[in-house]
């Protein structure tokens, strides 16, 4: 199947082993629903869903195909949490937000998993923990901080020495690690896949190749129109984070769209495999450019981490990733990388993923930072509250104004200076093996 996302990014490994597509058509003509959600990511297909069991008529439009952006695309990596740790969160949004904020991020890996189950779900998910490895002295004491927080919360998570990380990673470039027992993977587009088929299930219309091209008041509510068609809706939901355009006022510069890049390898002989990540589980690196990586169902190693700061299917513009891979498990060495790709994500410049109510009946979701696979379908879950009628007031994150970031055409810049210091000082670190 030529899928928009192929023509997109050829050589994404999750095309090759996802479950196969469903058929959703472009909106054709005019069509009346209570609730149109925008954007067939995670956020709003978790949206559409939700809304459907609820017995609510919603159509949603996608400009691709269900999975396209970011959700089909991720490291497929499930976290719990937030980038800022338990204590920042409650003290950034008072004691009503706060704890409320905590909780949802604690509970959204649990909640995705128990989603996945309930309406049979196969993407292949592996609820095997996460793992926080720590390159720096001066992490280790980060570490322990969101240990402490997280205890103090009900919840244990285990601190490992620089043994223990080598051990479970087959790395020896850590000093400290933190394991999450809440976190694991998923294979991101299956899940797209599967939960756009699950929302069609509940009663959902969906449909592919129809993207939004105007916004505009209709009456109490909304007209939302395609090439070929329009919906008139009672309510709007917006979820097309980092691929956020000019549909609403100030919302394409309201956060920064970061490129991701990910590689994948052939499938490793089982006795390397034995080597690499012998724990199992998901490794994100700490420092000022995340790498993260994770072994698949087929036993291919997939490495992810920034990249050129604009769309790339060309394999030597993820060179920095193999080598990357390479310092950590030189074993790799002569083992063939066989996909790459990449793709946007919404980073917001506090880390804070964020709703919006910026007009009567309207809604928006978006700027997960990379933390978008549990977090994105919780806060689909949330922007179906808020559609459904339930006070603003009572969900678990606030509604906040649409921010604005100064010189926001030159994020490019910004962004390809920032990674290029980090990755200068990341190599300029001391393997802690040598010492």
């Amino acid at each position: 199947m030529n899928s928009p996302l192929r023509r997109e990014a050829p050589h994404c490994l999750y095309l090759d082993t996802a479950a196969p597509a469903g058929d959703f058509p472009p909106l054709t003509g005019e069509h009346r629903t209570e609730v149109c959600v925008v954007g067939g990511g995670y956020t709003g297909l978790s949206a559409a869903l939700h809304l459907a069991e609820r017995g609510i008529a919603v159509t949603l439009l996608e400009a691709h195909e269900p999975g396209w952006g970011a959700a089909g695309r991720n490291g497929g990596q499930v976290n719990a949490g937030l980038k800022h740790e338990p204590d920042d969160v409650e003290e950034h949004f008072g004691p009503v937000f706060g704890p409320r904020f905590v909780a949802l991020a604690d509970k959204a890996p649990e909640r995705l998993f128990a989603l996945i189950g309930r309406l049979g779900i196969e993407c292949g998910a592996r609820r095997e923990g996460t793992i926080r490895a720590a390159r720096r002295e001066e992490h280790r004491a980060l570490l322990v901080a969101s240990a402490e927080q997280w205890r103090r919360r009900g919840v244990t998570l285990d601190l490992w020495d620089g043994v223990r990380a080598a051990a479970a990673t087959g790395a020896r470039h850590y000093v400290a690690a933190l394991f999450d027992p809440r976190g694991g993977s998923v294979q991101p587009l299956s899940l797209a896949r599967g939960m756009a088929a699950a929302a069609a299930r509940a009663g959902a219309a969906v449909h592919g190749g129809s993207p939004a091209i105007s916004l505009s008041r209709q009456g109490p509510g909304w007209r939302v129109a395609t090439p070929s068609g329009a919906v008139l809706a009672g309510k709007v939901v917006l979820a097309t984070d980092g691929y956020s355009g000019d549909l609403w006022p100030g919302l394409r510069t309201s956060f920064v769209p970061i490129y991701s890049a990910i590689i994948a390898s052939e499938p490793l002989p089982s006795a390397m495999a034995e080597k690499i990540l012998p724990s199992g589980g998901v490794v994100y690196e700490m420092g000022d450019v995340t790498v993260y990586y994770r072994r698949d169902a087929e036993g291919r190693l997939l490495v992810g981490g920034r990249g050129p700061q604009r769309r790339s299917v060309e394999s030597q513009d993820f060179r920095h990733l193999r080598d990357h891979a390479l310092r950590l498990w030189p074993v790799l060495a002569g083992i063939g990388w066989t996909h790459w790709w990449n793709g946007q994500f919404a980073h917001t410049p506090d880390f804070y993923p964020r709703l919006h109510a910026p007009a009567a009946n309207l809604f928006i979701g978006l700027g997960y930072s990379g933390r978008g696979v549990a977090m994105g379908t919780a806060f689909g879950a949330e922007l179906a509250s808020a559609a459904s009628g339930m006070p603003l007031d009572e969900l678990s994150v606030p509604m906040t104004v649409i921010p604005h970031i100064p010189f926001h055409a030159l994020w490019p810049v910004g962004v390809t200076l920032r990674v290029a210091y980090a990755r200068w000082r990341e190599r300029s670190v001391v393997n802690p093996s040598s010492r």
